[in-house]
């Protein structure tokens, strides 16, 4: 009877453990499985996906849709549109939203905590309610149906702002304060300082920035018209059905839009989660 209540505890422990691990695989394998369905599919023939039942293993495997969806629709010309939009967009909120957050967390002004509380509840706003008077604004810039449509509204972000001051925070001010007394103005402290401790979350916000640039759908839809404008998200939208209805072209321009993001992901992986951890993000 003296072991009973160890032994116990230990088969609950090891229970518990056992059912948690679980729900982690079902989890992982739910999340993973359609992203291996559209890499399989976009590795089949037209009859390996009408093939009933349907399988996860393309017989035969071939890798011709890939090159016949460039001669479909202009994959690679929205794809550059994607990633010259992308990337001067990521850019621009980056510099933007630190130069903010700067603002907000190093200098002391009368009202700063009242504007920055006012600026983020700018977040609590669909972008559905703004939409048609940001449409209204730049059609009267003649930037409809351009670039610049794309990448101007997305240079201001609320929470990347957040995001940085939540990491400048956590800053020593003796840094700073020793630059000040050799003379440093607030523009040489921002650059040699406080950037280049704040690598990790400026990875963070990066990845979302891109991420959410990449991925954008709505706006683009809405703002652009031209064929050769259009953004990589949009084009895929009008290759099934106006193109093509060949499904296995579709995932390979689906697997090909999904591609420059992982690889972002990849490359500011450790920036990114120490980044998440720097700015309160975690869990």
């Amino acid at each position: 009877m003296k072991g009973w209540r160890p032994m116990t505890r230990i088969k609950w422990t090891w229970l518990s453990t056992a059912v948690f691990y679980t729900l982690l695989t079902v989890a992982a394998i739910s999340a993973i499985y359609p992203f291996a369905w559209m890499i399989s599919t976009s590795l089949k023939t037209n009859f390996g996906v009408l093939q009933t039942p349907p399988s996860l293993i393309p017989d035969p495997l071939t890798g011709e849709n890939y090159l016949r969806v460039g001669e479909v629709f202009p994959v690679w010309r929205f794809f550059f549109n994607s990633l010259y939009v992308g990337l001067v967009s990521t850019a621009l909120q980056v510099l933007s939203c630190a130069m903010g957050a700067y603002a907000f967390s190093r200098l002391q002004w009368k009202g700063r905590e009242a504007v920055f509380l006012l600026y983020l509840g700018t977040m609590m706003i669909p972008f559905q309610v703004t939409m048609v008077p940001l449409f209204i604004l730049i059609k009267w810039l003649g930037w409809a149906d351009t670039h610049w449509a794309l990448i101007v509204p997305s240079i201001f972000s609320a929470f990347g702002t957040f995001l940085l001051r939540q990491s400048m925070l956590t800053l020593p001010r003796d840094l700073e304060e020793a630059a000040f007394i050799d003379g440093a103005s607030h523009w040489t402290v921002f650059t040699r300082i406080i950037l280049p401790l704040s690598k990790p979350s400026l990875g963070t916000l990066t990845v979302f920035s891109f991420m959410g640039n990449w991925n954008s759908f709505l706006w683009p839809m809405v703002i652009i018209n031209s064929r050769k404008l259009m953004t990589l998200p949009l084009g895929l939208a009008n290759l099934h059905g106006r193109w093509s209805s060949e499904w296995n072209l579709v995932m390979a321009g689906a697997v090909i839009s999904v591609v420059p993001v992982i690889l972002v992901y990849l490359f500011a992986q450790k920036s990114f989660v120490k980044g998440a951890i720097l700015s309160g993000l975690k869990g």
